[in-house]
């Protein structure tokens, strides 16, 4: 029983949850025991993209170890300001796809739209982190812009919310948008690409899920679990949530040196999926984004390891090993090099 003089334990808002998100490298490194680390973080200049992390996930990082794999997707290093051959700031041609305000038109029936430039982690390999989101989003004006777009192309019949975190909106402003969708007869699918159910669990909640469950759209979430330590009790509660709202759920990741390079750390990745009945989806090789190369394997390797995988587990639980290229009309897969 609680006593009379102490309030009930209410959960965190995931707001509030966002705002004391970890923005010091050197707060990380003390909260893990890693001080003593605190000289191989990034001097002088910054790295042109900041630390951001939840507690939440940090607490799911082992505490004295400086290689831990989840600190290692999120603590600054100083090699994200080496230059290499390769590397640029636009590593998927997105720019070259931009069909309107915050609309990426890359592929057959399928638009995507730049929901927002808030996320609530910044992982050190992102692909967009040198993305103009000030001048490229498409919840601009009311969305006008980009449901314009999206009316005047009758070939497009999936909408892909990315960003940034799409559910770094509100509520309120994701049904703004739905409800605009559901008035365009040739839109079926809305597709979320997120990271968030993982890294700030608290981000569904009753009323996304309400939102969620009341959209006349087919619903397919795309998480982004790149480790099997990301996924706790925390995340497995909101994915049942959100596949009890109607979504399916499917995961991607991105193979990184260091990280996720063994395949026990792969097999034990999808089965830690399988049981959340979240179905793996994509094996990314790394997009070449500046700042990212510390990151980068080898494709035979890459190649490797998902044969591992064919060997260790049944297919539905195979991602499939590809690769974005600028301009193809579709992910690559890696065996056709």
């Amino acid at each position: 029983m609680i006593p009379a003089n102490r309030a009930p334990t209410q959960p965190i808002r995931w707001q509030q949850a966002w705002r004391d998100a970890i923005t010091d490298p050197h707060e990380l490194l003390r909260l893990l025991d890693l001080s003593r680390h605190a000289s191989t973080l990034p001097t002088g200049a910054d790295t042109g993209f900041p630390l951001r992390v939840p507690r939440g996930f940090v607490a799911r990082m082992r505490r004295g170890d400086p290689r831990d794999p989840l600190l290692l997707q999120v603590l600054p290093q100083a090699a994200e300001r080496d230059e290499v051959p390769g590397f640029t700031h636009d590593a998927v041609g997105d720019l070259a796809a931009r069909a309107g305000n915050g609309v990426l038109h890359k592929y057959h029936g399928r638009a995507l739209l730049i929901a927002t430039g808030s996320c609530a982690v910044h992982c050190r390999y992102c692909f967009r982190r040198h993305f103009p989101y000030a001048q490229e989003t498409a919840a601009a004006n009311r969305w006008t812009d980009a449901l314009e777009y999206l009316r005047t192309d009758p070939s497009i019949s999936e909408v892909i919310l990315s960003g940034g975190d799409p559910l770094a909106l509100s509520t309120a402003k994701l049904a703004e948008l739905t409800d605009a969708l559901a008035r365009i007869a040739h839109i079926r699918r809305l597709r979320i690409h997120t990271r968030l159910p993982v890294v700030l669990p608290e981000r569904v909640d009753a009323d996304l899920l309400a939102w969620l469950r009341g959209l006349p759209l087919q619903r397919i979430i795309v998480l982004h679990a790149n480790h099997p330590a990301e996924i706790d009790v925390s995340v497995q509660t909101a994915c049942a949530g959100l596949r009890d709202a109607g979504a399916t759920l499917l995961n991607q990741a991105v193979l990184l040196r260091g990280v996720n390079d063994t395949a026990d750390t792969l097999c034990e990745l999808s089965e830690r999926l399988a049981q959340a009945q979240v179905l793996p989806y994509y094996l990314h090789q790394l997009d070449r984004v500046s700042g990212a190369a510390h990151f980068e394997v080898d494709d035979a390797l890459a190649r490797k390891l998902i044969d591992t995988l064919r060997a260790r587990l049944p297919g539905y639980l195979v991602p499939k090993l590809v690769r974005e290229a600028t301009g193809e009309s579709g992910k690559r897969p890696l065996s056709e090099g």
